[in-house]
This record gives C-alpha cells, sequence and structure tokens, in this order.
C-alpha cells in the first residue's frame, strides 16, 4: 500500500516522501531530520537530546502506530516538539 509521510520541522523544514514501507519511511525521517539536526549549530549534547527526545519516538511510531493507522485507511499525526509528521493513505 502506498502512502505518503510529511514532515515539518519548526522554522527549519518541511518535506515529504512517498513509498509504501514504513520501515524506510522512518529511516528516511531520520536521515532527513538528522541532517538537518547535525548542521543546525547545536551542540553535540542539544543535538542527542533533540534525536532521543523529538525524532525518535516519531519514527517508531511512523513504523508502529502510523502503520496501523495507514492499513487501516486513515491518517495519522503526531508532534514531539518542533517536529510534526503526518501520513496519509495515497489516493
Amino acid at each position: 500500500m502506498t502512502f505518503k509521510m510529511m514532515w515539518a520541522l519548526a522554522a527549519e523544514h518541511v518535506d515529504e516522501w512517498i513509498g509504501d514501507d514504513f520501515a524506510e519511511a522512518a529511516s528516511v525521517l531520520d536521515q532527513e531530520i538528522g541532517a538537518t539536526v547535525s548542521t543546525s549549530g547545536m551542540h553535540e549534547d542539544a543535538q542527542a537530546h533533540f534525536r532521543a527526545t523529538f525524532l525518535a519516538p516519531l519514527s517508531v511510531g511512523v513504523a508502529g502506530a502510523g502503520k496501523e493507522a495507514v492499513e487501516a485507511g486513515r491518517g495519522w499525526d503526531r508532534a514531539a516538539g518542533p517536529l510534526l509528521v503526518v501520513l496519509s493513505p495515497a489516493a
């Protein structure tokens, strides 16, 4: 099943990805947001905190609850701090 993932990092980055693999979607989210965080100028400890507190829970959600929602024909959205992720079945 093809779905669309959109994400927004407040004041930094908005993007989307379309595919059919939830694990790949979570990986893309980690890579894209991780790259933005890495070049943000935050200290290493702040970057680690961001990844653990905001990014990791949403990545897990994409491959877990997000997958369940999309497979049931529903959308899924979650926010953690400045990061918002939305999944929706592709039309």
